[in-house]
């Protein structure tokens, strides 16, 4: 199926009688006829459910659609992206290992990586998107397990080389993780490009409507564990907690990754998406595929009218012709990149927090990439805790706007930005 085809029907298919949408299963326990029944469960000799703190029919409905979206094996629903993005690196790096980092993703995934896994004894080397052959080399260590990078960074909308970077993580026996949540599988689909593992914040363009939190973490089903079963001993060696079962032989490479992060970390963290949220996220992916390309019609345009525009100092969207990464979205998205704008007014930090005062279309909020245009200024909100070395560092300096173009008539929008401006 195309993927506007997956949007609608992926995931779950009713039987005669059956409901049409997928079911909300609100139920935080499931019954069994015999004990046996249940140990099968326990032990993964079989398929089901007994908790939902660990699984729920709903979410894995959901979680299969995304996962046939992105072209992947296997994938699962967290409570939130933070949760997905965490999981995806605390599932093969434990303490005492290492991760290779792009230095320009969200600012809550860069604190996450940066100050709480360093506490579990994670390290973490950040490193420019841009960097030399030579530093991204450096980067490496013999404890490093994975490398981490955004599609599209948040909000320095630096577009990720995926190729690039898979080939130097592969090269070193590791996993490349791809945050895809601005680009969402309509527009990218980063396994085509060596990517091994996708995360989400479903909260964004794929929720759609700024209705309910929640992550996805997705595996490509590429990466052999066992042909680098040193490095990924959780993977390719027995788990004592269920019973001396070895992942990556029980579930081959298509879902190793996944059945461990669901039988250990959300069994022990506990960071389910709820099943209504689950149902309202499934409610934004049928429109999915026809959001994206309005999102990045109306971005376009507007980008085109702050380019143009006296006040504004510098603009960044790697959809508009001449962007530093025009070219790299080409390669990885031609069809758009996302609706998310990033630029500066002249005068600096006052400058925009003025402007900001005076929009009555889009509105001030943390939120991002759903139908309502809502603007930002990061230094003062979501990359607060930065200094401005690391600030400038992850490409966001004090004077940048946030712009999330929603699905508005784009005239309104353009006509609250101009007279914001004076």
């Amino acid at each position: 199926m195309e993927r506007e085809t997956m949007c609608i029907q992926a995931g779950y298919t009713p039987k005669n009688g059956e409901s049409r949408m997928i079911p909300i299963i609100q139920s935080t326990t499931f019954k069994y006829d015999t004990s046996e029944d249940m140990g099968k469960l326990f032990d993964l000799e079989a398929s089901g459910y007994f908790y939902t703190r660990l699984q729920n029919p709903t979410n894995d409905m959901v979680a299969a659609k995304i996962t046939a979206l992105e072209g992947g094996t296997a994938g699962m629903l967290t409570s939130s992206g933070q949760a997905a993005n965490f999981f995806s690196v605390f599932n093969i790096a434990t303490c005492g290992d290492h991760v290779v980092c792009a230095s320009t993703i969200y600012g809550g995934t860069f604190n996450l990586f940066n100050v709480t896994m360093r506490k579990m004894g994670i390290d973490f080397t950040f490193i420019d998107p841009d960097c030399s052959d030579e530093e991204l080399e450096n980067a490496f260590k013999p404890n490093t397990k994975a490398v981490f990078g955004e599609t599209i960074a948040n909000p320095a909308l630096v577009v990720f080389d995926i190729e690039r970077f898979a080939k130097a993580a592969h090269a070193h026996g590791v996993p490349l993780i791809v945050d895809n949540t601005f680009a969402t599988p309509i527009n990218c689909r980063p396994f085509e490009w060596g990517a091994d593992i996708v995360t989400h914040s479903t909260t964004k363009y794929m929720d759609g409507h700024d209705a309910a939190v929640g992550g996805a973490i997705i595996d490509g089903g590429k990466f052999d564990w066992m042909a680098h079963a040193d490095k990924f001993p959780g993977l390719t060696t027995p788990d004592d907690s269920y019973h001396g079962i070895t992942y990556a032989e029980k579930f081959g490479m298509g879902g190793a990754f996944i059945t461990k992060c669901t039988a250990q970390l959300m069994r022990d963290f506990g960071s389910i998406q709820a099943p209504m949220n689950a149902f309202f996220l499934n409610l934004g992916l049928e429109s999915l595929a026809v959001r994206m390309p309005r999102h990045c019609e109306n971005a376009l345009k507007v980008a085109q009218f702050l380019k143009d525009h006296e006040k504004i100092a510098w603009i960044t969207y790697p959809g508009l012709p001449g962007d530093k990464y025009y070219e790299r979205a080409q390669k990885y998205m031609p069809n758009g990149t996302c609706g998310v704008i990033s630029f500066g007014i002249k005068g600096g930090r006052a400058a925009a927090e003025e402007f900001m005062k005076h929009l009555k279309v889009a509105m001030i909020a943390t939120h991002v990439a759903d139908a309502h245009t809502c603007v930002l200024h990061p230094a003062n909100s979501t990359h607060r805790q930065l200094t401005d070395e690391e600030l400038i560092a992850g490409g966001v300096g004090p004077d940048l706007i946030r712009l999330s173009v929603g699905l508005e008539n784009v005239n309104d929008i353009i006509a609250d930005l101009e007279q914001a401006l004076g």
